[in-house]
């Protein structure tokens, strides 16, 4: 079964607020390249999820992971996204959905943050 990953971006109105997303699926493109990496938008930006996922539906994946690229689980994630995959497992029933845990709250992301912010202050911290 062929599985799709999905980074799930809040948005922004202005386009360079997604360049950070950006890289993230070009790396993942590069380390995984038989596997389809899309990027789908909240609010303010295109692909939404939903037409994110009937992309990747036609392009043949019968698995999808959805990876919400938040720093923490606030509304949109404990509200919104369940119902929008809700919606979407009803329109797609023979796809196999995966949700993943905001980014922010994996301990390699945690680490990574509070390295970057060592490295910003510098001697500052010692």
């Amino acid at each position: 079964m062929k599985t799709a990953l999905i980074l799930f971006a809040h948005g922004a109105r202005d386009p360079e607020w997604a360049s950070p997303m950006r890289r993230v699926q070009a790396v993942l493109r590069g380390r995984v390249p038989d596997t389809p990496v899309e990027l789908a938008f909240l609010e303010f930006m295109t692909p939404g999820l939903a037409d994110c996922v009937a992309d990747v539906v036609a392009a043949g994946a019968g698995r999808i992971v959805v990876l919400p690229m938040f720093i923490a689980r606030g509304g949109h994630l404990k509200r919104e996204l369940p119902e929008m995959l809700a919606a979407l497992r009803s329109t797609y029933p023979e796809i196999d959905f995966s949700l993943g845990n905001a980014i922010g709250e994996h301990e390699i992301v945690v680490q990574a943050m509070a390295e970057a912010a060592m490295l910003v202050a510098g001697s500052e911290l010692a």
